[in-house]
Order: structure tokens, then sequence, then C-alpha cells
């Protein structure tokens, strides 16, 4: 009988990590691959993106509307409390006997709480990472404690997760997705992707995507109106802006921007470009600016430079390529004065991503594959040598 690993899958990036794996799984006589997609795949505002799952190929086995038409903390609050009904549901009809989440956002803890309950066994992917400014810190490391097994990124981001009292044993360092999906993707060449977009690209290019930072005290709107104030002079180079996620303050950062762009001919805005065109935006742009973690986790990999503002990323591994500034105008147009210069651009070409070269999507199939489902649920804290968390009070 094949081993059934149910996927769940939320959003576009989320997806767009996930999607050789999950081809990996469908394509593997012993394992049969279940899909579930919720959250901003089922919003007609987010770009209805589950028909780009189905068009991949995929069977969505099934749905779980959870996203309320409100983004204020109370509805993403109450939008959990759906998932976890949902989720509920579904686990109880498909019966997998393994679930595989990836990342830290509220739909994917709604699984996991619903799992722990149904005792099915969870999998999780790209734990220990650290978003200091950002409500997803939490959330992901509540669903590592909630999971049994972990696949994760980089070392550091092992003995974080070791750290939690997670045992050794099940927790393995496979790279980060996103360097396979780049490495296996056939880019549209600049042409092709001008038209795709329907936009003429500049001699200078920008892909920029600004969600809200949920734990900073600033103003999100503020600080999209600092970065958009720091490109609004850049009438010679192409901005190629990304809409916010359906988190708290989502919707009004993108009325701000959708502005934006009614006012400017070289700006366009795309509720979901998918993962096809948005990396070869990449390709194409001289740089990344935003606070996308994608700047930092697949940005490298395509040796382009990236701006990272404010704290959304703060904590996360960072290349040579990354330039961070805070949500200011003024340092805003002095980290693209640099971004934009001739010796950076050169050194770009030596880069190496912190998440490996590849191959992280085959290693976590073996892993789901191979895994010993015996006694799986019983968990064992474990505890760090004495002497390593020894407190010291500060002087």
């Amino acid at each position: 009988m094949s081993r059934r690993i149910c996927v769940v899958t939320g959003t576009r990036a989320e997806y767009g990590l996930l999607r050789m794996f999950m081809e990996g799984i469908r394509d593997d006589a012993q394992l049969e691959l279940q899909t579930v997609v919720t959250g901003m795949h089922l919003s007609p505002e987010f770009g209805s993106t589950y028909l780009t799952i189905e068009s991949d190929g995929f069977r969505i086995d099934r749905k779980v509307e959870m996203l309320l038409s409100s983004d204020s903390s109370t509805a993403i609050s109450k939008s959990v409390g759906l998932g976890v009904i949902g989720f509920s549901d579904v686990l109880a009809g498909l019966q997998p006997d393994l679930l595989v989440v990836l990342g830290d956002r509220f739909e994917i803890l709604a699984a996991a709480i619903a799992a722990l309950f149904a005792r099915i066994p969870v999998v999780h992917l790209h734990g220990g990472e650290v978003t200091e400014g950002s409500l997803d810190e939490s959330m992901r490391h509540a669903i590592s404690k909630m999971s049994h097994v972990h696949c994760v990124a980089s070392e550091d981001y092992r003995r974080r997760v070791i750290q939690l009292g997670e045992q050794p044993e099940r927790v393995y360092c496979v790279g980060g997705l996103g360097v396979d999906i780049i490495k296996n993707t056939r880019l549209l060449d600049r042409s092709d992707l001008e038209v795709s977009l329907d936009f003429k690209l500049k001699s200078r290019n920008l892909l920029v995507t600004f969600h809200p930072a949920t734990l900073d005290g600033e103003s999100p709107v503020d600080q999209m109106n600092e970065l958009l104030a720091a490109v609004e002079g850049l009438g010679d180079t192409g901005l190629i802006f990304t809409l916010p996620n359906a988190d708290s303050g989502g919707r009004e950062l993108s009325a701000v921007l959708n502005a934006f762009v009614a006012r400017h001919t070289n700006a366009r805005a795309f509720t979901s470009l998918g993962q096809l065109r948005y990396l070869s935006c990449m390709a194409h742009c001289d740089g990344v600016v935003g606070n996308s973690s994608s700047g930092l986790l697949e940005a490298p990999t395509l040796k382009k430079g990236t701006i990272n503002i404010g704290d959304r990323q703060l904590g996360r591994l960072q290349s040579s390529s990354i330039i961070n500034c805070r949500a200011k105008r003024d340092e805003i147009a002095v980290a693209l004065k640099k971004l934009f210069s001739a010796a950076f651009q050169e050194g770009l070409g030596t880069v190496r991503s912190p998440y490996g070269e590849g191959g992280a999507s085959s290693r976590v199939i073996n892993i789901v594959k191979e895994l010993q489902l015996d006694g799986i649920l019983k968990k064992n804290f474990y505890d760090l040598p004495a002497d390593s968390c020894v407190f010291r009070a500060p002087p």
C-alpha cells in the first residue's frame, strides 16, 4: 500500500517552494500525494492561485476556506479558528500517513493544530528560521513543536530546532527548497517576459514586494509611503510590484500601492505573477527591494542584489548580496545608489547562497519515504547539555 503524503499550501510563495517536492511525491510509485489548498489560493482577490496548482497537473483533493474578507488582527484570529475546523474534517476524510507543511503562516498553524489532535505525524519544512519583525516568528516555532520530523535549510537552523527540544535524529539539514526551483526552471527571456507582463522593461528595473511587518511599531502604510517616495524619482527605472499577502494590514498597503502605480507609467502591480514570471522578473531586474523572504532565499542563487527594508526578515541568514536599511526614504535612496553601483553589481558574481546548491526536494522525498512511523507520535524533549544553558545575569 502506498504511503499517503498530504501536502498543505496556502500561498503562492509557499507553493512555489513545494512544487518540485510535490511532483516527486506524485511520480513515486511508493507514495500517494494528497493536496490540500487553503488561504490566499482560494481568494479571487489574491488571484485564485489554486488554478495555477491545477494547471501544473496536480489534483486538488480538498479545499479549506478560512480567509475572511477583513485582514484585521481579529479577523486573522478567526481565520485560524475556521482553519482548524476545516482541516479537522479534511484530515478525518483523507487519513494521511504524514502531513507535510512549510513555513510559518497562520494557515499552516491551523493545519498543524488539527493534525496534532488527529494524531497525524507532521513533517515541517523550513523550521528554525528567524524573522523577528513578524508574528510568523512565533507561529513557525509553535508549528515546529507540534511537528515530529523537521527538514531545515541550514545547520544554523538545525541547531535552533534542536534547541527547541526536538530530537537531533529527527532534524535533517536538506538545504533550501527554493534553490531547486531556480536550478530546474527554464526562465523566460526578456522579450517573452515583456509580452507576458504587457510591460516594456527599462534600462534599469526593480522587483518590489513589501508586506506588513506585523510586529513593527511603525505604521505599515507610513513605511510603504517611505518606500514609494524613495523610488518615485526613478523615472528611468521599471518598477514591478507584487501585492502584499493577506496579513493584517495588507489590503491597506495594496490600496496605497495601486494608487501609486496609477500615477506612474514606469510601474506595474500584480496580484500574483506566478512562479515562472516572478523568477524571470528577478533574473532580468537589477535587484529586489522590500521585505519579502524571496530577496534573501532566492535572489542570491540568481546572483541578484536585495535591498532588505526594516525588521520583517531580521535574524534570517544573509549572503553578501543583501543591503539592509530602515524604512526611511533617505536610507532607501542610499541603498539604491549602492545597489546600482558598478562595484556592487560586479561583486554579485561571487555571491553564494547560504541555503545550499540544490537537491533539497529529493532529500525530503527520501526522508518521508523511509521514515519509520511506529511510535513517532510520542515525542521526548531533548535536553541540551547543562553547561550550554546556564543563565548568566547581565553585569
